[in-house]
């Protein structure tokens, strides 16, 4: 009776292990036949471009980015003056865009299949002379690029503007995070240079040698950022935030006995 008992119980064990097996065969097989996630699709917006600087580009130096030599910081020819909703006060300084003519709009001066990376470096200001501000007046996405970048996908100066297609893109940088100090006494103004991913920055603060503290700072103009603290000669660390979220901090960048008018290059990079 025993054996005919201890029987059943195995049988009915060998029968649940059988169901379960089952079971995690039709579990593992649903799992793996789920689709992957499809990748978010590119958004291209719409804009127009014209071009200014002349065909080597040396009108565009400076800008109200504040980056100077645009040659020296890296930025080549490959730059453009954004309108008053692309530049945003400034927060925009550094930012990649990936423009294209738009030939769906309009053919005629475009040349096909080709795009061009830009960096921002400067502002398009409005021109209040015209009824509506003209091209960059402040709600009409604009670029005024630099005529080199400009004629990569532009087929003819002649055309003066041609409709685009634009979207954000990260920046790519050799090399790491650079900080230019200048100013005076309790006026120290930091300009960032040759930032990767995002490009532009949303945070930036000071930590001194004397002290266990970070100190916010606060955008002065375009690239540029100050503090009204005494910072002269002392080690400086800078902790910055850019516009995608990632934040880094450059430890001991700048060394003691340092003077106004001085660049300092991290071997930090943001990806």
């Amino acid at each position: 009776m025993a054996a005919v008992r201890a029987f059943a119980v195995a049988a009915v064990l060998l029968a649940l292990g059988w169901m379960l097996a089952a079971a995690a065969d039709n579990v593992t097989t649903s799992l793996s036949s789920s689709p992957a996630p499809a990748p978010a699709p590119v958004v291209w917006q719409r804009g127009h471009a014209t071009f200014y600087g002349g065909a080597d580009a040396s009108g565009t130096m400076g800008g109200a980015c504040g980056y100077g030599n645009l040659y020296s910081q890296g930025y080549g020819a490959r730059t453009a003056a954004l309108s008053t909703v692309l530049f945003r006060d400034g927060a925009s300084c550094g930012q990649c865009y990936k423009i294209a003519c738009d030939r769906k709009t309009d053919p005629t001066w475009c040349r096909p299949g080709v795009t061009v990376t830009i960096t921002a470096t400067n502002f398009c200001p409005p021109n209040w002379e015209l009824p509506d501000g003209g091209w960059c007046n402040a709600a009409r996405p604009h670029f005024d690029m630099a005529q080199p970048a400009w004629e990569k996908i532009g087929a003819d100066t002649r055309a003066g503007i041609i409709p685009v297609i634009y979207q954000r893109v990260p920046c790519v940088r050799r090399g790491g995070v650079r900080f230019a100090i200048n100013g005076h006494d309790y006026f120290n103004l930091v300009l960032v240079t040759n930032v990767a991913a995002a490009g532009s920055i949303k945070s930036m603060d000071v930590r001194s040698s004397d002290s266990a503290d970070w100190q916010p700072m606060a955008r002065n103009w375009g690239a540029n950022w100050h503090s009204l603290a005494y910072l002269n000669g002392k080690r400086l660390s800078f902790r910055v935030t850019i516009t995608d979220g990632q934040t880094l901090e450059f430890t001991n960048v700048v060394p003691p006995g340092w003077t106004f008018g001085l660049t300092f290059a991290s071997n930090l990079q943001f990806k």
